[in-house]
């Protein structure tokens, strides 16, 4: 694109002088650009695309729903695409989550997940107000989201806006019991609120991964303590760990549910966070002081709810876990042969998520070889971007053998290059 144009991208940095490829349409796995590559989508588009670009059955319910209704307040009004998602969801997720509000993007889910924690116990007048993370967590860009998530380079420059939170550490092996007894004190004190978790899979943390075993012991805690659990499950839903839900790994129900990201299949922008009962009652009043105060202008938008219901017929009737099963014994075959070839450590999978770290001094996020090999990867018509030295792959599900033959021979000669 012309080194003229007036967008500003979002996580880049345009004083590098990278190339901006203009994509002008998709299908599968694949992307094509206007100078005539196919590009192999390795990451989903951003760990958001399921099923495949351009879903038929997500695309006809986009196009019927637009020739009917394309926005409406939702503030007092209802429509059936909403409706029929929200019945749809309360049906595939646990019985538990009986309630579902509207958003627009992941972190507008944490928003509103950690403004109904914070409702509920003003509501029920045991105010408390702390709130509980862990550490290497994200949970989104917006002050709410980032107050959350590690601190660091992400939001350094945004610092004065953050609200105060006390971090758990992350349960790397061999640290899992004081993992626990650190959430174990840090609820015990009474006043904690709540404790946001990303289940199983810490996504832009660097794909960091602990097992369900310690999952659910938080959540035990958690509720021995009368402490509120938020399950984000942005990234990890959806399927992307094997399981429709990563919760489901631990055999837990969290009372705050964060999904997005793979809840329109990855077409349009819709978020939900889900609700116990209680959540919801504490809400639920004849004082209009105590209504849960939180909207935007396209809450529910209805042509993002019918792709949505698309993508829950998707689920109902064709067998997605047994595809992202066949994926993920193919993605760990690649990975553990480039395993064998380069410098590498920590190897980790849960169900279609792989990482592994590449041995260098220059580690960490910010790390100069994730440039380069994300260099070495469009050069070969592959969209991956390393979280510095860690190289992850997320594809759609859909996509085929030969594609996947074509990513693992990229970050092979990849890292021959850049070794």
């Amino acid at each position: 694109m012309s080194a003229k144009s007036p967008v500003w991208h979002p996580f880049h940095q345009h004083g590098l002088g990278e190339h901006i490829p203009l994509v002008e349409r998709a299908e599968g796995a694949e992307l094509y650009t206007a100078d005539g590559r196919n590009v192999i989508d390795a990451i989903s588009s951003w760990w958001v695309i399921t099923h495949g670009h351009n879903h038929p059955r997500i695309v006809a319910a986009i196009q019927e729903q637009a020739a009917k209704l394309d926005q409406l307040i939702f503030a007092g009004w209802t429509h059936e695409p909403a409706e029929d998602l929200a019945r749809g969801l309360t049906t595939i997720m646990p019985p538990e989550l009986e309630h579902v509000f509207f958003s627009d993007s992941g972190s507008t889910a944490v928003e509103v997940a950690l403004k109904m924690a914070l409702g509920y116990w003003t509501n029920i007048e045991k105010p408390r107000s702390r709130i509980l993370v862990m550490e290497h967590s994200y949970h989104g860009d917006t002050i709410g989201a980032m107050s959350v998530g590690e601190r660091g380079v992400f939001n350094r420059a945004y610092s004065p806006l953050l609200f105060d939170v006390e971090t758990i550490p992350f349960p790397h092996r061999g640290q899992e019991k004081a993992v626990l007894d650190a959430l174990d004190a840090a609820c015990s004190g009474g006043d904690a609120a709540a404790f946001i978790v990303e289940p199983l899979v810490l996504g832009a943390g660097g794909m960091l991964m602990y097992s369900p075993q310690i999952l659910r012991e938080m959540r035990e805690i958690c509720a021995r303590y009368d402490v509120l659990f938020i399950a984000d499950e942005v990234m990890t839903g959806w399927g992307r760990t094997g399981t429709l839900l990563a919760c489901e790994q631990a055999g837990i129900v969290p009372d705050i549910l964060c999904l997005a990201k793979g809840l329109t299949g990855g077409s349009m922008p819709l978020a939900v966070t889900m609700a116990t009962a209680p959540i919801y009652d504490a809400h639920y009043s004849t004082d209009r002081s105590k209504l849960f105060f939180h909207s935007s202008s396209f809450t529910a938008n209805p042509i993002a709810c019918a792709a949505a219901n698309a993508n829950l017929a998707i689920w109902r009737d064709e067998p997605v876990l047994d595809r992202i099963a066949s994926l993920a014994t193919r993605l760990g075959d690649g990975f553990t042969k480039l395993a064998a070839k380069y410098p590498i450590s920590n190897l980790r999978q849960c169900g279609s998520i792989i990482a592994m770290d590449l041995d260098v001094e220059d580690a960490g996020y910010l790390a100069d070889i994730g440039l380069k090999m994300r260099e070495g990867f469009f050069a070969r018509d592959i969209l991956l971007r390393p979280l510095g030295n860690t190289i992850y792959l997320m594809p759609p599900y859909g996509i085929s053998e030969l594609q996947l033959e074509r990513i693992f021979s990229a970050i092979d000669q990849t890292l021959s290059d850049v070794l």
